[in-house]
């Protein structure tokens, strides 16, 4: 029976229903995006105390990208095995159990006397942001009205990277000018954490039909139809995300070891800025031709690689601070562009597998090259080992925007 055959008591039901989701879901909606931004808030506070926790530990470079790496390894995982979660046993679960692990994280990283415990923090703050990812964009979509679907993507995109941007800089200040630097960022994060979890009584559950959980290895899979455009977006961003995670690890070691500025809150900014251009270039896909997208990305990708570069051979800031916030739009305009490639060209049984994928790729984009750097870093030194780095980065974008114009002209 149609709506519009009941009766007028049965009509004014459905409405109620229906008018009572999207009520829910304004006051849900704000609920979600918190306990989103403050768990990926809590992956990058560590970020401007690594040197600080060099010191303390006496462990190498190397060492620090390793820690770095595990982190991203955990997301990795963490998408693979429990990607589909949150389809099974519902979002909030999902969202809660994120914001205990973050929460676990945190305190271990606060109860730290030697590198087990930092290497065991990093991983369940990696899965924390595996888990927080997909089940939090997803419920921030389900419970959106049918005209606000890219308003909550745009919700999603602020909220998970202004948590990574917002942990840097919170953590940079607070152990800039406030005392006990490994001690008080991370009381500040369980403080943000714990505000999160009684707001997830507002939040109802949009998974109708829940099932057991079957914790398996998700196989990466991508349509063959957009193949070819898959791997170029996965390829560009991925070599943007190399450049984030280098960024993340050993931004504090460049500035304190070769230009001497020990200011965490630095440390804080210049990554900060990067994660911040990253959520705007992904922004900007939605102005931007998608033929255009990639040719931009690449571009900015060599560009931000010069200078890095730069920064690295002159002994200097400035460039490091333009570079980090060229890599973060071109990363960005390359991610949205991946992304839009997978919604245009994926059937939705098909489109979560496929995300993860992409992701998958990313992520380990992000954490392998980081501890190649660390290797080269022991060989060679900084500077030798990032203008290596940022080189490789540019001749794979330039390699990538090189082939652009073929793919056009073949449609693939």
């Amino acid at each position: 029976m149609t709506t519009t055959d009941s009766p007028p008591g049965a009509r004014a039901g459905l409405r109620d229903r229906i008018g009572g989701r999207f009520r829910a879901g304004a006051a849900a909606r704000p609920a979600l995006a918190y306990a989103f931004w403050a768990t990926m808030t809590s992956t990058t506070v560590p970020t401007p105390l690594y040197p600080l926790y060099q010191r303390e530990f006496g462990f190498s470079p190397l060492m620090v990208t390793v820690i770095f790496a595990v982190y991203a390894l955990g997301v990795v995982a963490g998408l693979l095995v429990l990607g589909r979660l949150s389809d099974e046993i519902g979002r909030r679960p999902v969202v809660a159990v994120a914001l205990l692990l973050a929460a676990g994280a945190a305190g271990l990283f606060l109860a730290a006397d030697g590198l087990a415990w930092i290497l065991a923090a990093r991983v369940l703050s990696g899965l924390s942001a595996a888990l927080i990812t997909g089940s939090a964009t997803a419920a921030l979509l389900d419970l959106a009205p049918p005209d606000g679907r890219a308003r909550a993507q745009s919700v999603a995109i602020a909220a998970n990277m202004g948590g990574l941007a917002a942990g840097t800089l919170i953590s940079g200040v607070l152990a800039q000018w406030a005392g006990s630097p490994l001690r008080l960022p991370w009381t500040v994060t369980l403080i943000l954490l714990a505000a999160a979890l009684p707001a997830l009584v507002l939040v109802p559950e949009s998974v109708r039909e829940r099932t057991r959980p079957a914790l398996r290895l998700q196989p990466l899979r991508v349509p063959a139809g957009i193949r070819g455009a898959f791997l170029r977006a996965a390829l560009t961003a991925g070599s943007g995300f190399a450049v984030l995670g280098v960024l993340t690890a050993v931004t504090g070691l460049f500035l304190g070891g070769l230009l001497h500025l020990t200011n965490h809150a630095l440390t804080g900014l210049v990554v900060f800025l990067a994660f911040t251009c990253t959520a705007l270039g992904q922004f900007a896909t939605r102005v931007l031709p998608p033929r255009r997208a990639l040719p931009v990305a690449c571009a900015g990708l060599v560009l931000a690689a010069a200078l890095i570069a730069t920064a690295l051979l002159a002994e200097s800031a400035a460039p490091l601070v333009a570079g980090a916030a060229v890599n973060g739009l071109a990363t960005g305009v390359a991610v949205g562009n991946g992304l839009g490639v997978i919604n245009g060209g994926t059937p939705p049984q098909r489109r979560g597998e496929a995300v993860s994928t992409f992701f998958a790729i990313l992520y380990s984009m992000l954490s392998v090259p980081v501890i190649g750097v660390g290797v080269l870093i022991q060989l060679a030194g900084l500077r030798t080992a990032g203008v290596i780095f940022s080189g490789l980065v540019a001749l794979l974008a330039a390699g990538v925007a090189v082939g652009l114009p073929r793919a056009g002209r073949t449609g693939e």
